[in-house]
């Protein structure tokens, strides 16, 4: 049997696009000799709808282009991930064959946790449904129903499921691409089935969908793997009628009939074979380190928040300090240069280096370069609260006025020719409120939200490398991270070195863990006790803070959700 697994990146609710995209992967499963095609969970709908799955229209809408994609598949069968609307909502797996929809799985496994709530709008499948083409029997499963160990994949390979199939859009963070692999090959070899696993690829607001599908013989060895960050078309052959399989399956039921348990008997879908002489040659994509996962899942996260939300440029500051430059070289490198404007707001408190670099990065970047001094705004503004500021001594608040002017011509730019503004502060400020509301934290789109400070020098070092020559300016990733906002400024004044504040911050964000925990696993307590405090302290900005790419297993955002009036401290 030729499977064909297409590894898509959708829009939400453009349902007639969705269905272009569709139709186009048909047509190229079709060319490739493919029996049976697999698309990503909702396809029709993109993922995850949210509230749109709410609205009536929407899921008529919706309805019928899955007719619209149903009607595209004569002598070809697809497994199509939609909404179905049965007095109660369900997460399906439409099978499409010969022109029509012959049958709904409706996945049983919704989950409610980190990104997902998926409770709010589905109710649970209970139900089995298998395809035969020619002598392979395969069984149709949705996205979290493989991450069970037990039913359903146990009870398809029960009632003589030869491949488990899985439609998927399953969310990215660093790591995940490994942790599906080792899953997938553990149910595989518990099931003595072959896995066709296929993934959404694309962003969708903060959410990166990876890609990375993978077909695994009943042996849990990969036998395909597509790339991750891109589209691709998976086209495998499944030999499903090996001797080792057929012993495995046998003795398997053999087990159960001892057990007097019965075995399940889901209806049974006939899909058209279709004659080939020719094998092909799977594709088995390399496994990417650490760095570029970062660097792909970033610059697709932002490729797709412009493109689908009808932007052409984008607009940031640009200080000369790294993390700007970061985003500088990573908005390039997804946009194209001149996409890319970069705005330099020197003030009185800007080093001759940063300035010099500002304009450096700018032109090893090829992006456009602008500069407007903020010094004459901010004595205006000063100018105009002295009399209520009186005789106090100049601080915080007079630091943030340039924050915020720069923050307000960013914007302006932004309002005046339609570009995006970019935020260009990391997650290790944004976890302990070292950022200024209103000025440096403005923007439409903050991409360094889920990097923490001691990554934005490795990926700044990672990009260099990969151009082998400095987009970067080395002076960038030495010079002693400064907001410059008074004379002499180290960001180390105010916060704990960024090496020991990241350990920290993943330790009690991401991992929860509490204050005595990370004391008595041998964190420094003044550390501990500085960062904990400003992080809870911080949580208001961190509401009001752009969306951006989620990278970490728990992410600001939809993942961690605290409130901001709470007096626990722990």
């Amino acid at each position: 049997m030729r499977l064909a697994l297409a590894q898509m990146n959708t829009v939400v609710g453009d349902l007639d696009g969705n269905l272009e995209r569709i139709t186009a992967r048909l047509e190229e499963a079709r060319d490739a000799g493919a029996e049976l095609v697999l698309f990503p969970e909702l396809a029709t709908t993109g993922y995850p709808p949210e509230d749109l799955l709410l609205r009536p229209g929407f899921l008529k809408a919706a309805a019928k282009t899955l007719d619209a994609v149903a009607a595209k598949t004569k002598g070809i069968a697809a497994l199509v991930g939609a909404p179905h609307l049965d007095r109660d909502l369900f997460n399906a797996c439409a099978v499409c064959v010969d022109g029509e929809v012959r049958a709904m799985y409706r996945k049983q496994f919704l989950p409610n946790y980190g990104v997902f709530d998926e409770d709010r709008y589905f109710q649970p499948g209970n139900e089995l449904v298998l395809l035969r083409c020619g002598e392979t029997l395969v069984g149709p499963t949705v996205c979290e129903d493989i991450w069970q160990p037990g039913p359903p994949a146990t009870d398809l390979a029960l009632a003589g499921a030869h491949v488990v199939a899985n439609i998927s859009a399953s969310p990215f963070h660093l790591g995940k691409g490994a942790e599906r692999e080792e899953m997938l090959a553990t149910r595989a070899r518990d099931n003595s089935c072959w896995i066709a696993f296929v993934n959404a690829v694309g962003a969708q607001d903060e959410l990166i969908f990876d890609g990375h599908s993978l077909v695994l013989d009943e042996e849990g060895t990969i036998v395909a793997r597509a790339p991750a960050f891109e589209e691709a078309l998976l086209v495998v052959d499944v030999d499903s009628t090996t001797a080792v399989a057929r012993r495995l399956r046998d003795a398997r039921r053999r087990a159960l009939a001892r057990a007097r348990r019965e075995l399940p008997n889901p209806p049974v879908i006939e899909i058209p074979t279709r004659e080939r002489r020719d094998h092909v040659r799977p594709t088995m994509a390399p496994v990417l380190d650490e760095l570029e996962q970062m660097r792909l899942a970033l610059e697709l996260g932002l490729r797709d928040y412009v493109e689908k939300n009808g932007f052409q440029e984008v607009v940031l500051g640009l200080s000369g300090g790294v993390d700007s430059a970061l985003v500088a070289a990573l908005a390039a490198e997804a946009l194209g240069p001149d996409q890319v404007v970069c705005v330099a707001m020197p003030s009185q408190f800007s080093s001759e280096g940063t300035q010099a670099d500002a304009k450096k990065i700018a032109a090893n970047l090829g992006a456009r370069y602008l500069e407007v001094p903020i010094e004459p705004i901010a004595e205006v503004v000063n100018a105009a609260l002295a009399p209520v500021f009186g005789d106090s001594e100049p601080g915080v608040a007079e630091e943030n006025v340039q924050a915020r002017v720069r923050g307000l011509l960013v914007m302006a730019l932004s309002n005046k020719f339609g570009w995006l503004a970019l935020a260009t502060g990391n997650k290790s400020e944004l976890s302990v409120g070292y950022a200024t509301l209103y000025g440096d934290m403005a923007g439409g789109f903050a991409l360094l939200k889920d990097v923490y400070k001691t990554d934005v020098f490795r990926l700044a070092k990672h990009m260099n490398e990969r151009a082998r020559r400095e987009l970067i300016p080395l002076s960038v990733i030495e010079r002693p991270p400064s907001a410059e906002l008074r004379a002499n400024q180290r960001d180390e004044d105010t916060l704990p070195p960024y090496a020991e504040l990241d350990r920290v911050l993943q330790a009690y964000v991401e991992l929860d863990s509490s204050r005595e925990e990370l004391t008595s696993d041998g964190f420094d307590k003044d550390v501990v006790d500085r960062a904990v405090g400003m992080i809870d302290r911080a949580e208001y900005k961190r509401r009001q803070a752009p969306p951006g790419v989620k990278l970490r297993p728990k992410a600001f955002g939809r993942d961690r959700r605290v409130p901001i009036t709470n007096r626990w401290r722990g």
